[in-house]
């Protein structure tokens, strides 16, 4: 047998034949709009009413061409249909005639109870088809005909926030479409859609119930048409219903041209889909991802704020483009090529991406600049600043970062993950001491907790307001950490008991004597519904959790070519983001031009994305100024930093 008459994959069946698309006719699309209609509130009734009046209109013509007929009626009263004939008989029907005689009152009452008992039953029997109709319709169970949809298949709370993502991304498309596709009612759906997913603008939400995992409820999604499908963790299930959703998708449609975005949890599990559907399957650890965004949070004032701001569709954002004037030309020179776009990476002729690659990196006529900018017609070539590049204002010499002190408040699983991704960047000689309540944290999962070099110490306590003053005056830390019990406790449960620990900490800084020293707070709050709560409490730095996985798999779905980058990002190794001290880039309190900051910031091997200003105010996550125009100035004041990716 020749290759190209063998079959591969499910065995000896080989992969099924694509379904192939058919128009959908008049009738269909009807009805589906009208299946969709019916999932909103009030729209019963409104059914109800308007049949109601159709059937009357319908019932007043007949009887006016019954009475027109000579059969039927008597030669020498003819009657002529116009508008008086036709309201008294439409009058007549709802029993306003004129006056009658008693013989047509008794007529008209046994006329009348007839009529309720014969109407009664059959009404009722109607009635009991017409509401099982609208029930069956109320349950989501009709298929979907749109086109070019972005299929979600699953549910939980980060939906909320990848709708709104979405509805900023797709806010100039004409027709945006969402199908929501899970083993939620649709009534459930609907609702929680409306209290928790609000101002989506033009974006269609479309919602089905079934079985993700069977791939004939899955053909009722029209899946063979969606533009990018999202397969979502259920927070109660583990990574074997993801895995078997994505094989449920195989099954309906093996089309390895729509990219999969799956969130999971365990990293092999991952590697596995990936290799086993060549790539078509992107996965996205959303708890490994908030750890190191917490992690990185830690480190910087600001950082936070800058990994928010390049997951959004708000704001600046991550593009590629080909520029041909580039060709022949080094990765130094394109840093100062684009007034309005930040450099950051470039993909190569093969199609592989690196971020923050060496200077001396030689772009190809095929290569792709990988660059930060307001829209991709921001991205636009300007010239190689040279006068800038030999002007280099001179920074002052970089010295060691010195070793650090951080105070943990809470655990949970993710807990230990962030330690992991701490430990890369915390200088040699830092030290790490944890502070969890008994009830929540066995002691003994904290006991052999090692991580490097780094000295970790813990401490079991009750959440007494005295036991976090003797945690807190041991000595001065760096930085405190606030993690929620998300293991131990519901989600509303945590994020409550973490702003009341927030809460707390700032009371201890503000009062005199307890030997508490004020100290920058970095909390994790799981419900971004919590986001305003958690800022009343005057944190400094603040990790949204399911908001940060909604951002980045909204992200992919739009673009999956951004996967690998923003992998390379958040990792611990290789390029990552940092925001550095202003200092060692430019003098203090003398005007320079953002065009000076990448050329300084070049010297250093790293590309300088924009900076933060130290007088914003206390909130951490504000004053940070991503890629300004170059040609634009500032005068770098004391405490302020500058945004760069480079390499630790």
């Amino acid at each position: 047998m020749s290759n190209k008459e063998r079959n591969y994959g499910q065995g000896a069946q080989g992969e099924p034949t694509p379904a192939s698309t058919t128009k959908p006719s008049l009738t269909a699309k009807l009805r589906y709009n009208f299946d969709n209609s019916i999932a909103k509130s009030g729209m019963f009734v409104t059914w109800m009413f308007i049949f109601m009046v159709i059937f009357s209109v319908i019932l007043v013509f007949i009887k006016a061409l019954l009475f027109a007929l000579p059969l039927i009626t008597h030669p020498d009263a003819p009657v002529e249909f116009n508008f008086d004939t036709f309201w008294g008989s439409f009058a007549t029907l709802f029993g306003k005639g004129g006056e009658p005689t008693w013989a047509e009152k008794i007529l008209g009452f046994l006329t009348w109870v007839c009529t309720v008992a014969l109407g009664g039953s059959v009404t009722g029997f109607i009635v009991g088809a017409i509401t099982r109709t609208f029930e069956r319709l109320r349950k989501g169970k009709s298929p979907i005909v749109d086109n070019n949809h972005t299929l979600i298949l699953g549910w939980s709370n980060r939906i909320y926030p990848i709708l709104k993502e979405l509805a900023v991304a797709n806010q100039n498309v004409r027709k945006a479409k969402v199908v929501i596709f899970s083993d939620k009612t649709r009534d459930f759906m609907e609702d929680e859609i409306e209290a928790r997913a609000t101002e989506l603008g033009k974006l269609k939400v479309i919602t089905r119930t079934g079985d993700v995992t069977n791939p004939e409820d899955l053909k009722r999604t029209n899946i063979g048409n969606a533009k990018s499908i999202i397969v979502l963790d259920a927070d109660d299930a583990g990574d074997a219903n993801v895995v078997s959703t994505v094989l449920a998708i195989k099954a309906v449609n093996p089309n390895p041209n729509i990219k999969i975005v799956a969130e999971i949890d365990d990293a092999n599990t991952g590697e596995a889909l990936t290799t086993a559907t060549n790539g078509q399957v992107i996965t996205v650890r959303s708890h490994e991802i908030i750890a190191r965004v917490t992690a990185q949070a830690s480190r910087r004032p600001g950082l936070a704020a800058v990994v928010l701001d390049l997951l959004d569709f708000d704001g600046d954002e991550i593009y590629f483009t080909s520029v041909p004037a580039l060709a022949g030309k080094t990765y130094a020179d394109a840093l100062l090529s684009f007034n309005e776009a930040a450099v950051i990476g470039l993909v190569d002729e093969k199609g592989v991406p690196s971020v923050n690659p060496p200077l001396s990196t030689v772009i190809s006529a095929n290569s792709q600049i990988i660059a930060i900018a307001e829209d991709d017609d921001k991205v636009v070539y300007t010239g190689i600043k040279e006068e800038i590049a030999n002007a280099v204002v001179k920074a002052t010499s970089r010295a060691a970062d010195p070793a650090e002190s951080l105070l943990i408040i809470g655990w949970s699983s993710m807990g230990r993950t962030v330690l992991n991704e701490l430990a890369g960047f915390l200088p040699k000689g830092s030290s790490i001491h944890i502070v969890a309540q008994s009830r929540y944290v066995d002691p003994a999962e904290l006991a052999d907790l090692k991580f490097g070099d780094i000295q970790v110490t813990f401490a079991s306590v009750t959440g007494d307001i005295d036991d976090l003053i003797d945690a807190a005056k041991n000595k001065h830390y760096d930085e405190i950490i606030v993690l929620g019990y998300r293991n131990a406790i519901s989600e509303s449960e945590a994020d409550a008991q973490t702003m009341l620990t927030m809460l707390q900490m700032n009371q201890l800084f503000k009062a005199e004597g307890n030997g508490v020293e004020p100290t920058r707070l970095v909390a994790e709050i799981l419900d971004s519904r919590k986001q305003e709560l958690a800022r009343v409490a005057a944190v400094d730095d603040l990790v949204v959790s399911d908001s940060l996985a909604a951002l980045l798999i909204a992200q992919i779905s739009e673009n999956p070519g951004l996967a690998p980058v923003l992998e390379d990002l958040f990792d611990a190794e290789g390029a990552a983001l940092n925001v550095r001290n202003i200092s060692e880039y430019a003098e203090l309190g003398k005007s320079v031009s953002f065009g000076e900051l990448v050329a300084t910031g070049r010297n250093y091997g790293e590309s300088v994305i924009g900076y933060r200003t130290a007088n914003a105010g206390a909130n951490g996550s504000t004053g940070v100024i991503l890629n300004p125009a170059k040609t634009s100035e500032f005068v770098p004041q004391k405490g302020d930093g500058l945004v760069i990716i480079g390499n630790l």
